[in-house]
């Protein structure tokens, strides 16, 4: 990695902690250029993913080019946020300095494969640890983390 590179990441992680409002515990995500439309799009409760305008293929997490043709004519695309649980982890304890994630505890973890195909991790909402079950039915719900960013989560339809 180039110095310049590092750099501006530190900056872009610099401004990020700047944004976060006071009394919020938990961790914010570091918004890329390449990832701002899906985090815009969370804000306004919305699930997109890129789409290959070439192939058709869906593909999370963001990336410049198409996971399966390689083409780089790709466009955010709002999806259905239906899916089902694939696998998941009960988390019971919280790591890495982050408090703000003990008044979750414990919570789902989960792999969910979107009806589009591509696979997302999120926290299960509205299920109890041990009511989550491989292949339950799940849709996108959203939690307001600020006034600029929410998070994806999924829970029962």
């Amino acid at each position: 990695m180039s110095v310049e590179f590092v750099s501006r990441i530190a900056r872009s992680m610099i401004e990020a902690s700047l944004k976060v409002p006071k009394g919020y515990r938990k961790s914010l995500p570091l918004i890329t250029p390449l990832a701002k439309p899906f985090w815009e799009a969370t804000t306004r409760h919305e699930l997109v993913l890129q789409r290959c305008k070439g192939c058709g293929t869906y593909q999370w997490y963001p990336k410049p080019w198409c996971i399966d043709c390689g083409s780089r004519d790709l466009e955010w695309t709002k999806v259905s946020g239906r899916g089902k649980l694939f696998s998941y982890t009960i988390i019971r304890q919280v790591v890495q300095n982050a408090p703000g994630f003990d008044e979750d505890l414990p919570y789902v973890l989960a792999t969910v494969e979107l009806e589009e195909g591509p696979r997302m991790t999120a926290q299960l909402s509205n299920v109890k640890p041990e009511e989550a079950k491989i292949g339950m039915d799940l849709v996108v719900t959203f939690a307001n983390a600020t006034r600029e960013l929410s998070f994806p989560k999924f829970k029962p339809p």
